[in-house]
């Protein structure tokens, strides 16, 4: 995705830093604390050399670590051509904030490498990943207790594996080295649930959103979930299992997925299986036959609808286009996908946006799953899985006696089942979502000069990691808010 002819007068991490400003200034919180607590605690520059056929290649890369308040530090790692150090910055910033939101006890970090993957081979490409790996690690920015990476951008269970067997060369030692990294695969050391956490998690966050009619009806939206009109934007991992959920699950409508190179446009409902088949196989959305292909896929944005879903890249919706974004409620799948210009002026419109430091903290959550998973050495259930199931059984023979009749077989099979490792994701995932919602709703009602989403999350996660920060003498105590 790209903003052809625009130019944004602040950069991603300003954007980020005047959100907080706002907040700050909302919450009546102390602007030292403030500073404190915005400062990017590291900032690292990584060249290394790999040898690409027969010749040395010079590789740039970076990490970032906001805040160690809470350890290990947790974040992404993504590898694209766009990747810069500012925008690094801000990516590990967001995820501090979104890890207190969301009461994960990690502190925020973000890993980055300037390349573009589609230009290497398999092979090359572990060799890429492993030699970036083993810099990591040299420096202690990998390890299960200080600095734990994530799939991201460009990345998959496939680099966290190589990244992984990296560090298991350099320590084998250690007893949790899969902990270094999560989004494994199952047979890794992954956890069930993990591929599509963050689509779920957007899936759960917009239940609760519609679970409040006040906040519906202040967004100038009726009903329920079912039957509203959706735009994603983005057909990546994010996108794909956010439109999967939502239209087979929710039963909502999605009349537009916008992707590199266009966007597909169907009133009646796009079949989002089928189109990210097609996208798969033609690399492209060009020659879909479930919809309407549009080439001037950023203009799609502007379509009428009643909820826009950027699950794409940051900077997507902007002082250049945020009048004529024509929906009700944005909520931000991916990360800054919103300037702050912009946010000012849809704030103005009166447009409601879910901001993404709730909507995407489903992989995060999942995340720390996993890592607990890993550094227990034990799949969620084990224990007690089996005991449940009998207790079902004699919950439902007790009940038949008493009754005199006979479960139904789904009925039986509902009872009895014991829950697996999946379920028990799932259930931590929606109550992680609905805890934040509310934590977020009821600052809203409390704080007179906090009226907006964003500013709500934002004033909560300062006061979080402020209190974390007080605690440890670096800061002034934090007051209610």
């Amino acid at each position: 995705m790209t903003n052809e002819g625009f130019k944004e007068t602040m950069t991603f991490r300003e954007c980020v830093d005047r959100m907080v400003d706002r907040a700050i200034i909302a919450s009546g919180f102390d602007p030292g604390t403030g500073k404190i607590i915005q400062a990017c605690n590291v900032v690292s520059q990584i060249k290394f050399p790999v040898k690409i056929g027969n010749k040395i290649e010079i590789f740039t890369g970076w990490w970032a670590q906001h805040s160690s308040h809470r350890l290990p530090v947790k974040g992404g790692l993504r590898f694209a051509p766009i990747v810069n150090q500012d925008e690094i910055e801000a990516l590990a910033t967001l995820m501090s904030y979104k890890c207190a939101l969301a009461d994960i006890p990690f502190g925020g970090a973000k890993g980055g490498l300037c390349i573009n993957p589609a230009n290497y081979s398999k092979n090359e490409l572990r060799q890429i990943t492993h030699a970036f790996a083993t810099e990591l690690a040299r420096k202690e920015y990998l390890s299960p207790s200080l600095s734990v990476l994530a799939p991201d951008l460009g990345t998959s269970s496939r680099e966290m594996v190589w990244i992984a067997d990296a560090y298991k060369n350099m320590f084998p030692e250690n007893l949790n080295q899969s902990a270094c990294v999560t989004g494994k695969p199952l047979t890794h050391g992954g956890i069930a649930g993990r591929t599509e956490a963050t689509g779920k998690g957007v899936q759960y966050a917009l239940r609760q959103f519609f679970h409040h009619p006040d906040a519906v009806e202040a967004a100038g939206l009726s009903d329920g979930l079912e039957g509203q009109r959706v735009i994603v934007q983005g057909l990546g991992n994010v996108g794909y299992h956010t439109a999967k959920f939502l239209s087979e699950e929710e039963d909502v409508k999605v009349i537009a997925v916008i992707e590199r190179g266009g966007a597909i446009v169907n009133p009646d409902g796009i079949n989002i299986h089928n189109l990210r088949q097609h996208f798969a196989n033609s690399d492209g959305l060009k020659g879909f036959e479930g919809g309407d292909y549009i080439e001037n896929g950023s203009s799609v944005l502007e379509m009428e609808c009643d909820i826009l879903i950027p699950a794409a890249i940051e900077s997507q919706i902007h002082a250049n286009n945020a009048m004529a974004i024509n929906t009700k409620l944005i909520v931000e799948a991916a990360n800054g996908p919103t300037t702050y210009e912009a946010d000012e002026i849809l704030r103005e419109r009166g447009v409601t946006i879910l901001p993404d430091l709730y909507v995407n903290a489903g992989g995060v959550t999942v995340s720390y799953f996993e890592w607990t998973r890993n550094l227990s050495h034990m799949r969620f259930g084990r224990m007690q899985r089996r005991y449940d199931e009998l207790r079902g059984i004699t919950y439902l023979h007790v009940l038949e006696e008493l009754t005199g009749k006979t479960a139904s077989d789904k009925l039986r099979n509902e009872i009895v089942r014991g829950a697996s490792e999946l379920d028990l994701v799932r259930s931590g995932l929606d109550d992680t979502m609905q805890m934040a919602f509310t934590d977020m709703r009821d600052i809203i009602k409390r704080n007179e000069k906090i009226n907006d989403f964003r500013t709500a999350a934002y004033a909560i996660a300062v006061a979080k990691i402020a209190h974390s920060y007080y605690e440890q003498g670096l800061a002034e105590p934090v007051q209610d808010i």
